[in-house]
């Protein structure tokens, strides 16, 4: 289980700091699918980042299948780490320009020295999640700015796949992407998640995409002590028409893959 307690942070700006997370508490368990919904700027991302171990708390005790997670970032354990993996909003801001696609899928397993780039190992491994994601294999070759949106966060969903971690953490995955190509990396996931009983975080401001998706699904508002000040409400009216249109789509994928 992948259990974060009463987690607070809070960042330095001019005249002081500012509350990203206030004391929120959240658990996911093997093979579920959690939803974990706010509007923009809750503190949603900051709380992913954390249970991510990629960013120390001010407060507040991680634990990743009963170990405590007491250094963060780097300094941090590469087993512990690769048990969580997160995916990020935006894949350009995620991936290291100067890699070709293959060499970002990759990345984690050659910096922690798992396996060498050159590996026949590599290789395989390299084509087997780029099928799972739906990325052919000439795509592997290019760099980030020669391959679109949608196909690079496939790319770095696979990076965050070939780790073999017991969770994923969603942050905003499919919301830059057009709802066909949404619908699509749901589904990959899904099809993971059932052969490898990996739990699933599902970070979203779309109520209508969280109910569709998940078994279960959290308010960052009701775990933290927060009040939420400055939702934005547009943008939130916005995002869950875009997300009614794309659970239409997951709902008609999944008939057509249910057995007659």
């Amino acid at each position: 289980m992948l259990r974060a307690e009463r987690i607070s942070k809070s960042y330095r700006a001019s005249g002081g700091h500012v509350v990203a997370v206030d004391g929120a508490s959240l658990q996911l368990e093997r093979g579920q699918r959690l939803g974990l919904v706010g509007p923009s700027g809750s503190g949603k991302s900051t709380l992913a980042q954390v249970m991510a171990m990629l960013l120390a708390p001010d407060d507040g005790s991680l634990t990743v299948d009963g170990d405590r997670i007491d250094v963060w970032g780097v300094h941090c354990r590469c087993e512990l780490r690769h048990r969580v993996q997160l995916v990020f909003q935006s894949p350009r801001m995620a991936v290291d320009p100067r890699l070709r696609v293959g060499e970002a899928i990759l990345e984690p397993l050659v910096a922690s020295r798992l396996l060498a780039a050159r590996d026949a190992e590599c290789a395989v491994l390299l084509h087997d999640w780029a099928t799972r994601v739906g990325l052919t294999y000439d795509l592997l070759e290019r760099f980030p700015h020669e391959v679109s949106e949608g196909q690079l966060q496939r790319a770095c969903l696979a990076r965050a796949l070939i780790v073999a971690p017991r969770y994923l953490i969603c942050d905003e995955l499919s919301s830059m992407l057009d709802v066909s190509t949404q619908a699509a990396l749901l589904e990959a996931i899904a099809a993971i998640q059932a052969e490898q009983e990996l739990g699933v975080l599902l970070i979203t401001h779309d109520r209508v995409l969280a109910d569709t998706w998940c078994g279960e699904v959290a308010d960052i508002r009701e775990l933290a002590a927060r009040s939420g000040e400055g939702e934005a409400d547009a943008t939130q009216r916005h995002a869950s028409a875009r997300a009614a249109a794309l659970s239409a789509l997951v709902r008609g994928r999944q008939r057509r893959a249910m057995p007659p």
